[in-house]
């Protein structure tokens, strides 16, 4: 991976904006006037289409974050690849946890929406828009900027940076987080890490519905 992908201006200029939209959503929360969920939507899918604009209008456009339009298919295909490997993986890992006497289920269980509804929202955001809103910021911006630090720098800080986003963060997070960074690294598409990120979260919240 260049070690040079994301220029100062439109890093800055990202994290102004997430800054932004963050400082509003909070502070629109306090009026109660929008249900948290709605909410927190409507701040990552502000977030993804300020991110989107703000590159697309840089020099180096979208393939400077993994996102050219030649790099989705591919990087879909291997993203498909890598999350088979790491299910595989936790399979296995879950297996060895279980004969040992131990319960796998509780490090990965989340509390899933029982209204249908809300539990087709808490999919929707959960699985589909918070990973690309995520991926889009933390591998595609932050680590892609960190790289010229090195690679294990960049996968340091922005891991570290990521656990602590999420406020019940815990081995999932920081797996996660290791894994999505070194499958950017290796593929240089940021199509890949978000593949896994959303099946990675919808196995987990499915997983979480069937065992409540």
């Amino acid at each position: 991976m260049d070690t040079d992908k994301i220029a100062l201006r439109p890093f800055l200029i990202s994290v102004a904006g997430l800054f932004f939209i963050e400082t509003a959503a909070e502070l629109v929360s306090r009026t109660g006037l929008i249900p948290a969920a709605g909410l927190t939507a409507a701040a990552r899918i502000s977030e993804i289409l300020f991110f989107v604009c703000v590159f697309h209008r840089s020099s180096d456009g979208l393939a400077s974050i993994g996102l050219a339009r030649h790099q989705l298919i591919p990087g879909l295909k291997s993203g498909l690849i890598w999350s088979a490997a790491f299910g595989a993986a936790v399979m296995i890992c879950a297996a060895l946890l279980f004969l040992s006497g131990k319960n796998p289920l509780k490090l990965i269980h989340t509390g899933i929406p029982r209204n249908f509804g809300e539990m087709i929202f808490f999919f929707f955001l959960g699985g589909f828009i918070g990973p690309v809103a995520e991926e889009i910021f933390f591998r595609g911006i932050l680590y892609g900027f960190l790289r010229r630090l090195g690679m294990f720098a960049a996968m340091f800080l922005s891991s570290l940076l990521f656990v602590i986003a999420h406020p019940a963060a815990g081995l999932t997070q920081t797996a996660g987080g290791i894994l999505f960074a070194a499958a950017y690294e290796s593929q240089g598409k940021l199509m890949v890490p978000l593949t896994i990120h959303i099946l990675g979260n919808t196995a987990i919240f499915a997983v979480s519905f069937y065992v409540r």
